[in-house]
């Protein structure tokens, strides 16, 4: 019976996540970028070809042979390959992820039932699977970061349970999910080496150190990337070495960087609050710092909100980690048996992710609102998209690639002209990378005196062909 109830509330969460990302899919709320990247990606390896993301390299000027392990280093999508084979599109990334997400949750289920017993392990899976970081994820589009909850959940079950082996295998799947894993195997390292086992522990630190200087300097020019693309330290330092020891030279000014700024602040916060502060009474948090201290370090402003999917990576190390700090907080007091408190502390964990619920996605799914979107546009984009035949080039608005990236070659419709065969742009509503509807409506009419005619217009959406489609096509 208890298999079933965890089961059960694992399947509610995959609903939960699907609903959210088809929903925004189905209404034109899900963007190219990122959803239209993955999709190509996982279609070029279902097709037994190289994960060519053409959307990515011609927005960076590389061209239309531009594969994916050159932008992020994730081979691991090649895991999803077989779901192309019985669909074919975006949708079924969308679900993946959401089944993803939701499989962490009997690993935390079995790790808080053998550290605090079954009725806190059932709060603190719920509160996981209700959390802040899964509900952003799941809204915004798909990412690498889906793997990430579940291998960190076996990793730490299985070390916790004594079986090193299948930890070591998650550890290892987790290096190939995104070129900066290898800084949560370092951390991993040092969790193993502060609980005793000191060889294992720096065997670890040793692999993500290595790891992450040939994926980031060796495995990602290979494949045709810049390992400049994504260094966002340039207040520190031009590169890695100078950045570290730019750093060494203040220490007391790095110790303060992560607290810069309200946003970082913000984000930190909420990262911990969800066990009530006490993951950090726990080693098991030092797998999640180097990660966390890499957003918190950069200068990407996107990298320190709490918007995006990236708080994703560390969600369940951080409640493996409450629920271990919480075992060790009872130990000092000498209380390690006291099923009242362990009880009265997974209620609070599960009352704090419900009052957290209404400020971030999850809460859209109580919203009817949410499932109309605005209709006549809708409708307008579904007619706009219906317009763009099989098989072709089309430069797109960042919301409408992702309708159209199962059956036509999508880009990103952005300022720089690629004389696309057809172009669809949104002059009525703020799009990435154009900003006000102004800047793309300017687009528009730079194409429409450029060699491009006007087939379709509707509330605010405008399909345009090139008018010679057999000319080169200097993309």
């Amino acid at each position: 019976m208890t298999r079933l109830w965890i089961y059960l509330l694992s399947l509610a969460a995959a609903f939960a996540y699907a609903l959210l990302g088809l929903v925004k899919l189905v209404t034109f709320r899900a963007t190219t970028f990122d959803l239209v990247i993955v999709d190509q990606a996982v279609r070029g390896y279902a097709r037994f070809g190289p994960p060519y993301i053409p959307s990515v390299g011609v927005f960076h000027g590389r061209g239309m042979d531009y594969p994916q392990l050159a932008d992020h280093f994730s081979p691991i999508y090649a895991l999803l390959a077989p779901l192309y084979w019985i669909h074919d599109g975006p949708a079924t990334l969308i679900v993946a992820q959401a089944v993803l997400f939701a499989a962490a949750i009997p690993f935390l289920w079995k790790f808080t039932h053998r550290v605090l017993g079954t009725a806190p392990a059932y709060l603190v899976a719920v509160a996981y699977a209700l959390s802040w970081p899964i509900a952003q994820a799941a809204a915004f589009d798909v990412h690498e970061v889906m793997f990430v909850p579940l291998l960190t959940a076996v990793m730490i079950e299985r070390y916790h349970a004594g079986r090193p082996l299948p930890a070591l295998f998650a550890l290892l799947a987790l290096l190939l999910v995104k070129e900066d894993m290898g800084l949560m195997a370092i951390g991993a390292g040092l969790c193993v080496a502060l609980l005793g086992d000191r060889l294992q522990g720096l065997l670890c630190v040793a692999l993500g150190l290595a790891w992450t200087v040939l994926t980031r300097g060796f495995l990602i020019p290979m494949a045709g990337g810049d390992a400049g693309d994504f260094w966002a330290y340039g207040h520190l330092g031009p590169d890695a070495t100078s950045a570290l020891l730019h750093m060494l030279g203040d220490p007391l000014g790095t110790l303060f960087l992560p607290f810069s700024e309200e946003a970082k602040v913000d984000t930190l916060f909420l990262l911990v609050w969800p066990t009530l502060l006490l993951c950090l009474l726990s080693p098991v948090s030092l797998i999640a710092l180097p990660h966390v201290l890499e957003r918190m370090l950069s200068d990407r402003s996107s990298w320190w909100q709490s918007d995006f999917q990236y708080s994703a990576f560390t969600v369940v190390i951080l409640f493996c980690a409450g629920v271990d700090g919480l075992a060790r907080l009872l130990r000092w007091a000498k209380r390690p048996d006291s099923p009242s408190v362990k009880t009265a502390w997974a209620v609070a964990v599960c009352a704090v992710a419900l009052t957290l619920l209404p400020r971030f996605a999850l809460d859209q799914l109580t919203h009817p609102g949410f499932y109309r979107a605005d209709p006549e546009r809708t409708r307008a984009a579904a007619a706009a998209v219906s317009k763009i035949p099989s098989g072709a080039v089309v430069e797109v608005t960042n919301s409408l690639g992702p309708a159209l990236t199962s059956r036509a070659t999508v880009l990103l419709l952005d300022g720089t002209p690629r004389q696309a065969p057809w172009v669809v742009a949104d002059v009525a509503r703020w799009e990435y990378p154009f900003g006000s509807p102004a800047a793309q409506a300017e687009r528009v009419a730079l194409l429409l005196g450029s060699g491009y005619v006007r087939v379709f217009e509707r509330n605010g959406y405008v399909v345009l062909r090139r008018t010679d489609p057999a000319s080169p096509d200097p993309l």
